[in-house]
This record gives C-alpha cells, structure tokens and sequence, in this order.
C-alpha cells in the first residue's frame, strides 16, 4: 500500500455520501507497500480502508472484491468491501477506481515463531478450501506468462552476473509445468505484513490485489518463502514442518504436489525478485512510495536453488 494519487478531506466527505456510514472524521494515507493508493478513513460510524487502484484495469477489479467478499462470508478473517447506496462495491475517487472496506484488528508480526506458522499455514489452507466453491475465474496476474514479460523489461538495467542467473532461472522454470497441479484461488502475497494478528490469533488477512487462480502450491511457496526463512533466506526447518503441517492437516499434498515442491520455493522466490526489480529499475512517479529491496528475493532464489536438503512436503 502506498499514496501515488492524494485525496483532500473534502472530496472524500462529497464521495462519502452516497454511503451509509456516517460523516468523515479522519483520513490518513498508508505509506506501506508499492501498488495501490490508501488510506485510513474514520467516520463517526467506524473505521476503514479506502483504495485507488492505480494501474488495474476496471474490468478486473470484480474478481478482488467479490472474492474478499466470498471469504468473509465464509468466517475468514479478511477485509469485507462496503457497498455504497445503489448496492456497487466499486466506485470513483480522484479520478481512479476506488474502493471502501472494512479496517481489520491487529498488527503484523515480523519475528514469527512456531506457533505463528501453523496458525499461518491453516488460514491458508482454508483460505484455498473455501476459495473453491468461488464462481468467478481471473489468472493470477503475475503468473509464469508475467515472469517471463517481466523478466524481458528489467534484463538490460542488470549487470551481467544477474542477468544469467536470471536467464539460466528462466531455463529451468520453463522446463515445469505448474498447470499440471492442483488449481484454485489463491493470495498469491502473504507475507507478514499482510497478516494482523490480534493477540495469538490471526486478526485479519490483507491486501488481496495479487489473487487470481494458479496452483495452490505457488501460494504454499510464497507464504514459506517469507515466514520460514532466516536472515540469510534459509528456511527453518520447525517453522516449515509447523506451516506445511498445519496447512496438510485440512488440504493434504499430492504426490505431483511433493514433487515439485523445490521447483516451486524456486518459482516463487523468482516472482518476488522480478517484481522488485521492476519497482526498483522502472518506478512509477508517486508520493509515500516503498520500493523493496530486490537483492533479499535474489538471495533466497539462490538458497532454494543451491539447498539440496529443503524441507519436504508432508505426506
């Protein structure tokens, strides 16, 4: 989350009125995160998250909301977006597509533990066990397709080194077939800052704008990519079998699915680095933009390529 298009207090109290919750007291802009435009909006009946989508195209942004709305149905713990008076999640603010929902409890927690992962590894699973009754289909927007486009656009800003290791990832991923495992719905970017957790208990899963249907072990290696990995991007080993147990107990992994599992740690990892390449090398002009660092997710790309003894999937 981050402001590239600022809103004024008084456009915000206009836009406000064609919904029933009540007067603006407060708007904030949210500096995390690289995408979207938020902010922190109070209003005398309550607190929420507004979002302008800066680059989605409208037609897209059903499947985000409508999803959000499909899990919270379903008891989980994620934003639910709030429907102005003529019953449209979508609307439009300063120009952008915009969006109101729900503000969740909680902080992220960045030094997770054991008892964290499992509890991550869980949601997850019911996150992807509920998403299959979801009606509406919509690719994961940073897919096998996006890696390869992107790795194109950032290839001539790198320095040699990089671009081969870059170049010889793209081999070896174009040799597995990611469509040949189980499909479905997925979040496709839950990291620790996009989890709250309200005391031991996951307050909140945020940030649903990556979501679309691919494998659901690709979300399985994301999530351990960044909760289980020490300083150095090695995984640890109690906080993996606790995320990939806990997850099994509810939605158990295929034989294909143990076998390509250190391919996919690989395929996600490389995800992450093209796309802070990209923020980095070709930044879009914004106020309160974060630009990640992409060298962590060369790091941990490099680890799961070189570990010969990665924990393995239960089953």
């Amino acid at each position: 989350m981050s402001v590239f298009t600022p809103v004024t207090e008084p456009d915000l109290a206009a836009w406000l009125k064609n919904y029933a919750i009540g007067r603006l007291d407060a708007l904030q802009g949210i500096s995390a995160g690289v995408q979207n435009s938020n902010f922190f909006v109070t209003t005398s009946l309550g607190r929420y998250v507004l979002t302008l989508f800066e680059t989605m195209p409208r037609a897209e942004l059903p499947f985000y909301l409508h999803l959000m709305a499909h899990l919270a149905r379903h008891g989980l713990p994620v934003p639910a977006p709030i429907a102005n008076r003529d019953n449209e999640y979508l609307g439009s603010l300063s120009g952008k597509p915009a969006v109101l929902v729900t503000r969740l409890a909680g902080k992220s927690e960045m030094a997770p533990g054991v008892a964290h992962c499992a509890r991550i590894g869980a949601m997850l699973a019911g996150l992807h066990l509920a998403g299959m009754s979801f009606g509406r289909k919509q690719a994961n927007p940073r897919d096998a397709d996006w890696r390869r486009d992107c790795a194109a656009r950032v290839h001539a800003h790198l320095p040699a080194d990089e671009q081969a290791e870059l170049d010889a990832e793209l081999a070896f991923q174009a040799g597995f077939d990611i469509k040949a495992l189980p499909q479905g719905v997925i979040h496709a970017d839950l990291f620790r800052d996009n989890v709250l957790w309200d005391g031991d208990f996951v307050g909140g899963v945020i940030d649903f704008y990556f979501a679309g249907v691919d494998a659901l072990l690709f979300d399985v290696a994301v999530t351990v990519n960044d909760w289980c990995a020490d300083a150095n991007g090695r995984l640890d080993p109690a906080r993996t079998h606790a995320l990939l147990a806990s997850y099994a107990e509810a939605r158990p992994f295929t034989s294909a699915e143990r076998a390509a599992w250190p391919a996919m740690l690989r395929a996600a990892a490389l995800r992450f680095w093209l796309s802070r390449l990209e923020d980095f090398h070709l930044p879009r002009a914004g106020e309160m933009v974060l630009v990640k660092d992409p060298g962590e997710y060369r790091r941990i790309l490099r680890q799961r390529a070189l570990d010969s003894a990665l924990p393995a999937l239960p089953g």
